[in-house]
């Protein structure tokens, strides 16, 4: 996001929306004086949980601190590896290698821009200890193919549902396929807390093990002694005041977004030099993000000066995703040619609820204009 109060006719990539009851929840979050833990987490986790039909809901800091406490529930330690798609957020492969663990890179369907089982079965070694299935952009891996070979491994999934909340696979919801299912609230997400994350999954023996790795290891029935060495990821009373307050929205959000993303699919579908993300037709998908692949004969000027005019014009726009072959100062992984296209070929475009289709108009526009 950028503040755009510096230039006031910026349409941003992202901003966050208010609903109704944030600033009234977040005062009686202050008032109570429950600013850390209290009540409004409960809630959150409660209504999460439902939501998902999942048993278990475990608020987190964020996407990232979430992810964290599912690894170490699992298990993880140094020298496992964990297969992550080359495409995507680099949260869980980041995560991996702070804890001593591989992540092992696979690449993704040229059109779907996920990854598959086809492409996770090629990286299984008998060092895999994790999936992690990443949802972009708001599509939805083919989970059955990916539960059915998981199964077949003996090797447990981690969904990493940060931008495909309320997305759904079959009628079913994102997060709620594999062994745990994390989500984020970061400013930008389909609900926000400003910072935050949740974790989802049906197994309570995971569920009691992040709630230790969440709060130091206490389990508070005798004060300052520790059952293991935990960290700090929980989340504020104040944050989960939004939260709450956004997920009475949900439906409105909901909504909004994908009259967002169709709006965008009506302009941009069958337009020379741009491919959009495919999505299958057993995916219904709540758009975090509205990408679009370039083609090289109508944009030679390259991606990243594109960003250049596109932000003169007054509108920011994103790059695609940075692989780990282009971050070896961080990563190694070897040259994945459908990942390498896609983070060097795709541009993506403002993306936000009350995002007008006037504006969504002048976007597409301006988009369509820097074309040779």
């Amino acid at each position: 996001m950028t503040n755009n109060s510096v230039n006031p006719s910026l349409i941003p990539w992202a901003k966050p929306d208010f609903w109704g009851k944030e600033k009234e929840y977040v005062l009686q979050a202050l008032s109570s004086t429950w600013i850390s833990g209290g009540p409004f987490v409960d809630q959150l986790e409660k209504d999460f949980a439902s939501y998902q039909e999942s048993k278990f809901a475990l608020s987190a800091s964020n996407g990232s601190t979430a992810l964290q406490m599912a690894f170490l529930a699992l298990g993880l330690k140094a020298g496992d590896e964990v297969i992550v798609p080359a495409f995507g957020f680099m949260a869980a492969a980041n995560i991996a290698s702070l804890m001593g663990a591989k992540p092992v890179f696979t690449d993704v369907d040229p059109k779907t821009w996920c990854m598959t089982a086809a492409d996770i079965e090629r990286c299984v070694t008998g060092r895999t200890k994790i999936i992690v299935a990443i949802h972009t952009y708001g599509n939805v891996c083919p989970m059955d193919d990916i539960m059915e070979l998981a199964r077949q491994k003996s090797i447990p999934v981690v969904e990493d549902a940060a931008e495909s909340f309320a997305c759904r696979y079959k009628g079913k919801l994102s997060g709620s396929f594999g062994t745990l299912g994390s989500f984020s609230f970061q400013a930008t997400k389909t609900i926000t807390t400003g910072e935050g994350g949740m974790i989802v999954t049906d197994r309570e023996d995971l569920f009691d093990s992040m709630a230790l790795y969440r709060s130091h290891g206490l389990k508070r029935k005798k004060h300052y002694w520790h059952e293991l060495a935990g960290h700090n990821f929980r989340l504020t009373n104040m944050q989960a005041a939004l939260g709450c307050a956004q997920f009475e929205k949900l439906d409105v959000i909901i909504r909004e977004r994908q009259r967002v993303h169709e709006q965008y699919k009506k302009q941009l579908d069958n337009i020379d030099g741009i491919s959009l993300q495919h999505f299958s037709s057993d995916v219904e998908p709540v758009l975090w993000a509205m990408a679009v692949k370039l083609g090289k004969k109508a944009y030679p000027q390259g991606r990243d000066i594109l960003l250049e005019q596109m932000y003169k014009a007054n509108i920011e726009t994103r790059p695609g995703f940075y692989t780990a072959f282009s971050m070896k100062h961080l990563h190694q992984s070897p040259c994945l040619p459908i990942s390498e296209e896609l983070s060097a070929q795709i541009i993506s475009v403002p993306t936000y609820p009350t995002l007008t289709n006037a504006e969504i108009g002048l976007i597409c526009k301006t988009l369509m204009g820097f074309r040779r």
